[in-house]
């Protein structure tokens, strides 16, 4: 748990962004405004995080969920923030799939370069043991051929 009341509040950064991202160009915000949007922000988390806590433990649950908060939301009487927080918790959902997807498919690819190089590798070390071996089989024919031409020169 927080250890002082300000531990509670978000963000002030956070919370400037997100007023400057909604209000159209030219508009400025005084500072106090800014404080007070800031307080009634972390006032709002707040209750919705304890409303969501409290239907999560009225279903056994010690874990909150996406469905406690929406649940939360309507118990609250905020009918209207659910249909555009269940769209953006979807947008969430496909985007965290999404990176998921990229991942493992980077992870794939890696793993196959990894399996391409040691192929490689191996293919390396096989040409050069057989290259080798060709070669001391092409000393030991030299030597046979010279010493099978000797024999058959003497047998003649």
């Amino acid at each position: 748990m927080a250890e002082r009341p300000e531990d509670l509040n978000l963000p002030n950064a956070v919370i400037y962004r997100i007023i400057k991202d909604t209000l159209p160009e030219g508009i400025s915000v005084a500072k106090e405004a800014r404080i007070a949007i800031a307080k009634a922000a972390s006032v709002f988390v707040l209750y919705t995080t304890s409303t969501a806590n409290t239907l999560a433990q009225k279903n056994k649950k010690k874990t909150v969920s996406a469905q406690d908060v929406l649940n939360a939301m309507k118990e609250m009487e905020f009918d209207k923030f659910i249909e555009p927080l269940q769209e953006s918790l979807e947008v969430h959902r496909k985007s965290q799939q999404s990176k998921k997807e990229q991942k493992e498919a980077k992870a794939k690819a890696k793993k196959a370069e990894e399996v391409d190089k040691n192929m490689s590798v191996a293919e390396e070390s096989s040409t050069e043991m057989i290259i080798m071996d060709v070669t001391e089989t092409d000393k030991e024919k030299d030597v046979d051929g010279k010493e099978n031409g000797v024999e058959l020169l003497a047998a003649d």
